[in-house]
């Protein structure tokens, strides 16, 4: 069975070689998605090593009851690494973000992030955005990173009520009379010792989480983590 796979696989890539989503090289067999030089080059922030004290934890400080908080890489507009966002959230790459989330997971995991965490919630999208885009991209991120970590991801516990325009040129004011009341609890459990970690692709302000964590406070949730593929900056 593994061999014909491994045949047909070998095949396939012969006929339609893959390529590094970054840098557009044809990849090894034992590569994916990102090959090997990307994958260390990529732009780290190590947030996990420092969870509860760093430049994402601290956007939440005083917002929301935030335990940890970090991201993967920092987002730079104009460097290869900026195409996998691009291809996740444009370009319909939904295994990309499948493998990215559990790209984060394996490494966010080496230094305990996700203990004493209950469940994931990922950032939704509105209906009809998540039909323009075939798919949301926190929800795959969420279950890459679950299938690494074994924590349930709990995708209707919240929805997006109102999408008024993208957050991408906004400034910090407008980020956030953008998404004020755009999610609504849509659970009747009773959240009150859970400890909850939103998932996002991306975290510039912290405008977005915390729109959805403040929804969610009225099931009275305990804690909330956040963990996001990428930083950016306004």
């Amino acid at each position: 069975m593994n061999a014909k796979y491994s045949l047909l696989h070998r095949l396939v890539d012969l006929l339609s070689p893959s390529s590094c989503c970054c840098c557009g090289q044809r990849l090894a067999q034992h590569e994916q998605f990102l090959c090997l030089p990307c994958q260390r080059h990529l732009p780290y922030t190590d947030h996990h090593l420092s969870a509860e004290d760093n430049e994402v934890a601290r956007l939440f400080w005083r917002r929301i009851p935030i335990q940890k908080a970090a991201t993967l890489y920092r987002h730079q507009p104009d460097a290869q690494c900026a195409r996998i966002i691009y291809d996740i959230k444009y370009h319909y790459q939904p295994e990309l973000a499948r493998h990215m989330g559990k790209m984060m997971a394996t490494i966010f995991n080496a230094s305990g992030f996700f203990s004493a965490i209950d469940a994931i919630v990922p950032v939704p999208l509105t209906k009809r955005r998540q039909r323009e885009r075939g798919y949301n991209q926190s929800q795959l991120l969420a279950e890459g990173m679950a299938e690494v970590v074994h924590l349930p991801v709990e995708c209707q516990w919240l929805q997006r009520t109102t999408f008024v325009k993208s957050q991408t040129h906004l400034s910090h004011t407008e980020r956030v009379e953008n998404v004020e009341d755009a999610f609504r609890l849509t659970t009747t459990a009773d959240l009150s010792n859970t400890h909850i970690l939103l998932v996002d692709d991306v975290i510039t302000t912290g405008a977005t989480i915390c729109a959805c964590a403040q929804a969610m406070q009225a099931a009275h949730v305990r804690q909330f983590s956040v963990a996001a593929l990428s930083l950016s900056k306004v």
